[in-house]
């Protein structure tokens, strides 16, 4: 089974030389090219949403190992060197970096659109690509904020998505990968939802030493919990809400908040707990936004944590404040550990661990080519 993961790179905020891109569209092609004749278009398709293959793919064509271009370069390298050609190759790649990733959605309308896929599947597509944004950016809160979604499919459906999220105060990026086998109900070696256990074989340079991860199996209860308040009235939830603020009044007073000790108590505190930190910091009560969304999610009732996730508007505040309640009072305490494990390196542009021999790499583009022919 083809694994989906996360990696963490050091964040790049240089660009690509043109010299480079214009050899990266052209190898990729050969390579993409080449990989379909032989296998199928299915098999690019899982062979991107394994992070280890992807890495030494990003590499092979010569960018930095340990850079966030990697990700966004070579996802818009691949984008370019397949344009026109995806219905020959039977694949598909939408999203981007920045804006673009906000048009996933309307990319894969337009698909449908042409006739490239049927109607009934990119509404399905569509869903899965807001699902496994919302996971990246809501589940699991590693303090990477995604800015990059690109979403691969081939004509009989697979996908794979490849998105990245950065954290600005120390310099890192952070790559999630997705395979659409690994969600199959009828897969027993796959998850059975977006929501729990979504991801595996993950990698990463830098781990952090508290995550909240409430995709993990250790936060089941905790998901169970936090659907219960949403289904309960919004005068439940928010009674709830008054004892958790006065949970943070009783703690900030126990950490005597203002004086020179409060930094070494926070620390002191047993496992630092991702929660400790955040309940010092956030008063939901006068959040009025976060109010509106819980109203209207004891409105709504979902039936599950994912439809209680994919529901418009909730967003890391509204999954943290239902898992600190969930925990607090409730007692079902959800992971805090990291899910990211290693990652690989070869070389790149800067020198590290050398420059790249163009040279070398014009003569590879020339025999790939040759051998394609």
């Amino acid at each position: 089974m083809i694994k989906r993961g996360v990696a963490t790179f050091s964040l790049d905020y240089g660009r690509c030389p043109k010299w480079l891109f214009l050899r990266m569209v052209k190898l990729s092609f050969n390579l993409v090219t080449k990989i379909v004749e032989q296998y199928g278009p299915d098999e690019f398709i899982k062979r991107i949403s394994d992070p280890v293959w992807f890495q030494s793919f990003g590499t092979l064509l010569a960018f930095d190992w340990n850079s966030s271009g990697l990700t966004t370069t070579l996802t818009a390298a691949l984008k370019e060197a397949i344009r026109g050609q995806e219905r020959n190759l039977g694949i598909y790649i939408c999203g981007g970096k920045g804006k673009t990733s906000r048009k996933t959605p309307k990319e894969i309308q337009f698909l449908a659109e042409k006739g490239e896929i049927e109607v009934e599947k990119a509404r399905i597509l569509i869903y899965n690509s807001k699902m496994t944004a919302k996971v990246d950016s809501s589940l699991i809160q590693d303090g990477y904020q995604i800015y990059h979604h690109c979403f691969f499919v081939s004509k009989n459906g697979k996908w794979a998505v490849v998105q990245q999220g950065m954290n600005v105060l120390d310099q890192t990026a952070r790559r999630y990968h997705w395979y659409s086998d690994s969600l199959n109900f009828q897969n027993p070696f796959g998850s059975n939802s977006f929501v729990l256990e979504p991801h595996s074989g993950i990698s990463s340079q830098k781990k952090k030493s508290v995550v909240l991860n409430l995709t993990s199996k250790e936060s089941e209860e905790n998901q169970k919990i936090s659907v219960e308040l949403v289904n309960s009235s919004f005068n439940i939830l928010l009674k709830d809400l008054k004892i958790l603020n006065k949970y943070q009044s009783d703690l900030l007073k126990t950490l005597r908040v203002g004086s020179s000790s409060y930094q070494l108590n926070f620390l002191s505190l047993e496992n630092k707990e991702f929660h400790y930190h955040k309940v010092l910091q956030e008063d939901f009560l006068k959040n009025k936004y976060l109010l509106k969304i819980f109203y209207q999610l004891t409105e709504f009732k979902p039936k599950n944590y994912e439809d209680l996730i994919y529901f418009k508007g909730v967003g890391p505040k509204t999954v943290r404040a239902l898992a600190l309640i969930a925990e607090v009072i409730y007692g079902a305490k959800p992971s805090y550990k990291d899910p990211a494990r290693y990652s690989f390196a070869f070389g790149g542009k800067d020198g590290t661990p050398y420059f790249v021999d163009k040279k070398t790499y014009d003569e590879t583009i020339a025999f790939l080519r040759k051998y394609i022919k």
